[in-house]
């Protein structure tokens, strides 16, 4: 199981949201590029990175930010956030991303999603961002009306390379993830499946690289507030999950 930490970007710092809510904002710095240096260093392969001004108003406003953090790094850069549009995939795959991730339009509009992996075969994720079974878009900040589970069977022959899966009500919490959603998504799809939502302990990281349906298991989880207020270091992430 892969590990992905994440930085979130809103006005050009490294936030952190408390279940997706705007007004519920943790700074932990200003300089991602030293932050994503920092994962590197600590022996990530790949960075989660958001652009949380982009999923709320659909303008990639921390664009720079993230060409900054692929120019800065080697591992793998996956990115997200606004992604509505051909030309605004196009933009994140030219400022350096290995994967971009397709969240509102995923919903509201999947015959982006599969043009964009006619286009990008291999490069293209969906996010499928649930409170419970419902999936949510714009930022979180609408929900969606569609199932997570159904929706997540419908991409199976899309050509994604994989569903970003995070129950927002987890989101920020360290409360652990829930992992009953997460066996949901794994038994009713082909796709990789990374988690997101919830991690707080090393412990949390062990259930999922544990979690197993029909034979399947996650292919990655994304780590976020846990490591950045100390509850343990990507170091000690990385064994966990390389241990699996």
């Amino acid at each position: 199981m892969d590990l992905l930490p994440a930085i979130d970007l809103r006005g050009g710092r490294c936030v952190r949201l408390l279940r997706g809510e705007f007004d519920a904002e943790t700074v932990y710095g200003d300089d991602p590029v030293a932050v994503a240096e920092g994962f590197e260093a600590a022996g990530a392969r790949w960075i989660h990175v958001v652009d949380l001004d982009a999923a709320r108003t659909g303008e990639a406003a921390n664009l720079g930010a993230v060409a900054a953090i692929c120019r800065a790094v080697s591992c793998r850069v996956e990115a997200g956030g606004g992604v509505r549009s051909v030309e605004a995939a196009d933009a994140l795959l030219d400022a350096g991303v290995e994967r971009v991730v397709v969240g509102t339009a995923a919903v509201e509009r999947p015959a982006l999603v599969e043009e964009l992996c006619r286009r990008h075969p291999g490069k293209v994720a969906v996010g499928l961002d649930a409170r419970g079974r419902e999936v949510a878009v714009r930022g979180w900040t609408r929900g969606g009306g569609a199932d997570l589970v159904s929706l997540a069977r419908s991409f199976d022959s899309s050509g994604v390379a994989a569903l970003v899966v995070t129950e927002i009500g987890r989101d920020g919490t360290m409360d652990g993830p829930d992992l009953e959603q997460l066996g949901a998504v794994l038994g009713a799809t082909s796709l990789a499946v990374v988690a997101s939502g919830g991690v707080g302990r090393l412990d949390d990281l062990r259930a999922l690289a544990a979690l197993r349906v029909a034979g399947r298991s996650l292919a990655g989880a994304i780590v976020g507030r846990a490591v950045y207020e100390g509850r343990f270091t990507v170091a000690e992430a990385l064994e966990v999950v390389g241990a699996s």
